[in-house]
C-alpha cells in the first residue's frame, strides 16, 4: 500500500500545476461595454484605402476627403461608429523615407482624432490590395514585416481610447489554405496584443470574411477579441452591374429582391453565357427573402454562441447604380433586422462609394432618406 502511494505521489504533486496549464481561457473578455460603441456603423472608404487617383495617397487627399462635417453627418444620423479602411502598404513604404512615418501618423491621427472627438468608435481596419494579401499567403518572411508593422501601429494607438478604438487585424483575407491562415492570423493578433494590451482585436476567417469561412475558424489565445464576417449574399443581387467579380454580373439590371421566378427569368435573357443565364434563373428559384437572409445569419450566430464570443458584421450592402431603389432598401432592413436579432453589431459599406448612405458628394453630402430609413436610423434635421 505504502508503494502504491509513493507512486501516485508524484502525479497528485503535479495535478494542481497541470491543471493550471490545462485550464480553459475565458471565452470571451470583452466588457459589454465596448461592444456598445459598435452597434451601428458605417464604413468610410476610399480615404486611406482603395485610392485609385493616379496621384495616390496624397496630402490634399487625405485633407479633403473626409471632413470633419462628413463626420458630423454620421454621427448625426444615429451611427455609433466608422470603420476606417487603412492600407498598409504606402504607410510601410513611407517608413523608407527620412519621417514618412511620422508624416503618415500624422495624417492618420488627424483622421481618428477627428473620429473620436466627434463621440464615435472607431475600427482601424488593415485594408490591402489583392496583391498584399497573396504575399501574405506565400512569403513568411512578408508575414513577420507586417507583424512588425501592426505592433508598431497598435503601440502608437494604445494610448488613445482603448474602449472606442479597435484593431481589425485584415479585411477579407484571400488564403485558400485556411491552416495558413488560423497561423498567421495567430501571430499578427500576437503582435497587436505587444503593441497594444488593452484594446479589443476583430478577426476574420480565412477568405474574404464570408460566413461559411469564419464558421470553420476556431477561437484565437486571446480573450479580447471580437469575430467578424461580411454580408452580400447573393452577391447576383447585391453586385448586379458590377465590373468586378463574376464577369456576368456587369450584364444585370433590374433583378428583383425578393426573387421571383419571373424576373429572373427576364433579367437572364440580357445574359449570352448559357451557364450564367442558369444562375440567374436559380436566383429566382431561391426564394431570397427576410426567411432565407435569417437562415444565412443564423449560422454565423450559432458559431458565435457555441463558442461563448461576441460577433459582428461589419461590411453588408448593395451596389446602386443597377439595382431598383426600394428592392435595394428591403434587402438591407432585411439583413440589419436578422442582425439585430441575434445581437450582432454591423457597419454598413459604406459612407459615400458605390454602396453609399449619402449621395452628392461632389457638392454638399446628402443623405439617402430611403437607405437611412433601411437601417433603422432616423434623418437629421435639414437634410
Amino acid at each position: 500500500m505504502i508503494r502504491k502511494w509513493i507512486s501516485v505521489l508524484p502525479f497528485l504533486v503535479f495535478l494542481p500545476l497541470a491543471l493550471a496549464q490545462t485550464a480553459p481561457q475565458p471565452l470571451s473578455s470583452v466588457p459589454a461595454s465596448r461592444l456598445a460603441h459598435i452597434r451601428h456603423g458605417i464604413n468610410l472608404s476610399e480615404w486611406f484605402a482603395q485610392v485609385y487617383d493616379p496621384k495616390g495617397y496624397t496630402k490634399e487627399h487625405f485633407e479633403n476627403w473626409t471632413t470633419a462635417t462628413d463626420i458630423a453627418l454620421i454621427k448625426s444620423a444615429g451611427f455609433d461608429h466608422v470603420r476606417l479602411s487603412v492600407n498598409p502598404q504606402p504607410m510601410m513604404d513611407a517608413a523608407h523615407r527620412h519621417g514618412g512615418s511620422e508624416e503618415y501618423f500624422g495624417y492618420l491621427d488627424a483622421a481618428v482624432k477627428m473620429i473620436l472627438d466627434a463621440g464615435l468608435a472607431v475600427e482601424i481596419d488593415m485594408h490591402p490590395d489583392s496583391d498584399f494579401k497573396e504575399r501574405l499567403a506565400k512569403e513568411d518572411d512578408f508575414v513577420e514585416r507586417f507583424a512588425d508593422y501592426w505592433s508598431m501601429v497598435a503601440q502608437h494607438y494604445s494610448s488613445w481610447d482603448a474602449d472606442r478604438v479597435f484593431f481589425e487585424i485584415l479585411n477579407e483575407p484571400e488564403m485558400r489554405d485556411a491552416y495558413r491562415w488560423y497561423g498567421v492570423e495567430a501571430k499578427l493578433a500576437a503582435a497587436i496584443r505587444r503593441g497594444a494590451p488593452t484594446n479589443t482585436i476583430i478577426a476574420a476567417g480565412a477568405r474574404w470574411d464570408d460566413d461559411d469561412d469564419m464558421v470553420f475558424l476556431e477561437r484565437l489565445p486571446d480573450a479580447n477579441v471580437v469575430y467578424v464576417f461580411h454580408f452580400y449574399e447573393p452577391h447576383i443581387f447585391t453586385h448586379q452591374g458590377a465590373t468586378w467579380g463574376a464577369y456576368y454580373w456587369h450584364w444585370l439590371k433590374g433583378l428583383h429582391y425578393p426573387s421571383s421566378p419571373e424576373n429572373a427569368a427576364q433579367v437572364a435573357t440580357l445574359v449570352p453565357d448559357a451557364r450564367d443565364r442558369m444562375q440567374v434563373i436559380r436566383y429566382g428559384q431561391d426564394h431570397w427573402d427576410a426567411s432565407r437572409i435569417e437562415a444565412e445569419i443564423n449560422q454565423a450566430a450559432d458559431w458565435a454562441k457555441q463558442r461563448g464570443v461576441p460577433l459582428v458584421c461589419n461590411e453588408f450592402g448593395v451596389f446602386r447604380y443597377f439595382s431598383d431603389p426600394q428592392d435595394r432598401a428591403a434587402w438591407i432592413k432585411d439583413v440589419r433586422s436578422s442582425l439585430e436579432r441575434h445581437n450582432i453589431g454591423w457597419a454598413m459599406w459604406d459612407y459615400s462609394g458605390s454602396f453609399g448612405v449619402v449621395t452628392n458628394r461632389e457638392t454638399k453630402a446628402k443623405l439617402d432618406e430611403v437607405t437611412v430609413q433601411a437601417l433603422g436610423l432616423k434623418m437629421p434635421a435639414g437634410q
